[in-house]
């Protein structure tokens, strides 16, 4: 990671109570930097275009290449080293999300949060009070976003909070605990949640209700049922967000700009800020698709739940129904359809008709919504007290979505059978949103489903491997060679 800490901020000038610019220009040293208060809004920009850098067609900070490292999708092109990774196993010289490239979590993580040091160490030179207070709330934000990553995939990792451009980094890394860095996390997010506006989240500044939201997701990770549940509360009796009255709006431009719903996404702004995610999800020739849904992921939907439909696309469907080709080639049910073939639906262009390849657009990923927060609710009260009233009435709310109209939980269900309806909804409700993984993992139930899993129903002797020490991810070799032999590799790797 020396090689990272030495970044500089990327930015462009923004007027702090506008719209996130996200067309910044090329990167700016930081020695030019805190002179006046514009270079408080280049590098604030430059740490929120941390998260949308482009690395070739995927990167990091895209929810929906997380979901083929789990049993909701899969990928026949190795997107993200998902492929490799489940089926081969994960190794120090693993690729994509877990290697030493442009794709790395690791990697990309710290240049974020190399960047957010150098920030909240240098700001005040140009800002004071309240608009000082709101800008470091900021960058702590996403330094804990990234921060939480790291924690809940690698387990222990290097803990850095100075600025990297003033520190003299000759010895070697080492790696600090876990609960260390989850310590720094809600530090971060406490200073967030007192600094940032209470206000609804539109203009990808994040605000108030963000950082009470990722607290509830880190609180929920360490098992602190009590605090989730009073964080999640916050969030739910603020008033400031609701469900959104059209599920598939959350998903797509420009209908992501007003929906009620989103909490934190990272914003994109075609054409000069734009990424190819969306045209990823559907190829032109059936069976070989990015992300496409496992027969398991079909499965788990109830009859008639209308998310299944706006999730995935199915045998059959037309432009009617989304599938954004005409004519015969591509077409659901015509020439090479593939039985067991789910091409994902949920993020694609509704707009696009017959795209090509190298096309861009500029659709949000979202990754945090208010109905993930009632349903954290949900999961944190009832491992506090059980089943309230107040569980039913989260998860009945996010069933009960206009569009969607799933009926009520059946009453009198149990404190297990409550936590099994939890985990169902979780995965039909954030389905190809990049959580599946992260909540398999702190259920404990990662190796029951990971392990012996048939993702393609066309090769169905090729099944998935998880072993123990998978729970912590190991550290790329290039990093334990570098600062060997004070940073130590996982075990098991």
């Amino acid at each position: 990671m020396k090689n990272v800490i030495n970044i500089f901020i990327a930015g462009a000038l923004l007027a702090s109570c506008n719209k996130l610019d996200v067309t910044p220009p090329d990167r700016l040293s930081t020695g030019t930097f805190w002179k006046t208060p514009a270079d408080a809004d280049l590098a604030l920009t430059g740490i929120y275009s941390t998260l949308y850098a482009q690395h070739g067609q995927i990167t990091t900070y895209a929810p929906v290449w997380w979901e083929n490292f789990s049993d909701d999708s899969y990928t026949q092109n190795n997107q993200g080293g998902a492929q490799q990774a489940l089926i081969a196993g994960l190794t120090p010289a693993s690729t994509g999300f877990i290697g030493d490239n442009s794709q790395s979590l690791y990697i990309n993580a710290y240049k974020s949060i190399a960047a957010c040091n150098t920030f909240l160490a240098n700001v005040g030179k140009v800002l004071s009070g309240d608009s000082l207070n709101r800008y470091k709330g900021e960058a702590s934000f996403i330094r804990a976003f990234n921060y939480f990553l790291l924690a809940e995939t690698y387990g222990n990792v290097p803990l850095l909070t100075a600025d990297p451009l003033t520190v003299n980094y000759k010895d070697k890394l080492t790696k600090s605990p876990q609960a260390d860095v989850l310590k720094l996390v809600e530090s971060d997010l406490t200073a967030a949640i007192n600094s940032l506006p209470d206000t609804k989240y539109s203009n990808g500044h994040v605000v108030k209700g963000s950082a009470e939201g990722l607290m509830t997701r880190v609180l929920l990770f360490e098992k602190k049922y009590t605090d989730a549940a009073a964080m999640a509360k916050a969030v739910i009796n603020s008033g400031l967000f609701s469900l959104n009255s059209n599920y598939a709006a959350n998903f797509y431009k420009p209908d992501q700009t007003a929906s009620p719903e989103i909490m934190f996404s990272v914003q994109f702004q075609a054409p000069a800020a734009a990424h190819p995610t969306s045209f990823t999800l559907v190829l032109i020739l059936p069976g070989y698709v990015d992300v496409q849904g496992t027969q398991n992921m079909i499965d788990e939907y109830e009859p008639n739940d209308p998310r299944k439909t706006m999730t995935f696309f199915f045998p059959g469907d037309t432009p009617a129904q989304g599938w954004p080709f005409t004519g015969t080639v591509g077409t659901p049910g015509v020439n090479n359809w593939t039985v067991g073939f789910y091409p994902g639906k949920k993020w694609l262009d509704p707009k696009l008709v017959n795209p090509q390849p190298g096309l861009l657009d500029d659709q949000d990923y979202v990754w945090l919504r208010y109905a993930d927060v009632k349903l954290m609710y949900a999961e944190a009260q009832n491992e506090a007290v059980g089943p309230d009233a107040s569980v039913y009435q989260q998860i009945n709310e996010v069933r009960a979505r206009p569009g969607v109209s799933m009926p009520a939980l059946p009453a009198g269900l149990s404190q297990a059978d409550m936590r099994t309806r939890i985990i169902h909804e979780r995965r039909v409700e954030l389905a190809l949103e990049g959580l599946r993984y992260f909540d398999l993992r702190r259920w404990g139930l990662a190796k029951q489903k990971l392990d012996g899993f048939v993702q393609n129903p066309l090769t169905p002797t090729i099944k998935t491997l998880y072993k123990d020490n998978f729970q912590f991810w190991p550290i790329q070799q290039s990093e334990i060679d570098r600062n060997a032999p004070a940073l130590i590799q996982n075990p098991g790797y």
